[in-house]
């Protein structure tokens, strides 16, 4: 299920539908590059996709994680054929695929698409906003604890598929520190690590050792988008 298809109205739903394609979203792939026209805006089901900006000499860092909850492909619609960040999946599986000019025609149509679409690049926004704050103040330990509960906020169970340098690449840290951090919560009963696989064992326990990024954001992705009441 996506959020957002879920909260379109059903008359709405049932225009989208034939220009919606289910597609495998396989780990690695690049939605999208930073400069690059976007053919597709995606809206992912049970895959994880991560936009990173990419500096001059290749490090990067992920300003904001989108799953079941909304879309990949924001700038089309807020009057951009490119962006200057990069689209990668960082946990495999499936997603909704549209073509640019279908959702373009949509966004034009103005009424509640138009609507739900704006609330959910407020609550993106906020989300980029929130983790460059996380990321300048707050301590290692505390930006994987919100990564976590973020990235489980928009998948279904409590299991990442992630390696340790892959959440190094994404939080723009040295791969030891996410060592140490990740080795800091497993000795707390917090998460099970093992051979790319992060379990999250006691996630209220997670929520109070994370700083307050976390629920910001939450908060407002709740407040903007209509909870879901169908499935896709």
């Amino acid at each position: 299920m996506n959020r957002l298809l879920a909260a379109l109205p059903p008359q709405d739903l049932a225009r989208w539908l034939p220009a919606l394609e289910l597609v495998e979203l396989p780990l690695g792939s690049v939605l999208y590059e930073s400069g690059v026209a976007m053919e597709h805006v995606y809206l992912p089901t049970t895959a994880l996709v991560s936009l990173l900006y990419v500096l001059e000499d290749g490090a990067s860092a992920e300003i904001a994680v989108v799953g079941n909850d909304g879309l990949v492909g924001v700038s089309l619609f807020m009057g951009g054929e490119t962006t200057t960040s990069r689209a990668v999946v960082q946990s495999a599986g499936a997603g909704y695929r549209m073509r640019s000019q279908a959702l373009k025609d949509e966004f034009s149509r103005s009424g509640t698409v138009l609507q739900l679409l704006l609330r959910y690049t407020q609550a993106l926004i906020t989300q980029m906003a929130q983790t460059a704050v996380c990321n300048r103040h707050h301590s290692l330990d505390q930006q994987l604890c919100r990564w976590l509960l973020l990235s489980l906020d928009r998948l279904d169970g409590p299991e990442l598929t992630m390696t340790q340098e892959l959440i190094a690449n994404m939080l723009g840290v040295r791969r030891e520190g996410v060592t140490e951090a990740a080795a800091n919560l497993q000795r707390a009963g917090l998460i099970r690590y093992r051979r790319g696989h992060i379990t999250v064992t006691d996630r209220p326990g997670l929520e109070q050792r994370t700083c307050e990024c976390y629920c910001v954001v939450r908060r407002e992705y709740d407040r903007l988008l209509p909870a879901a009441n169908k499935a896709l």
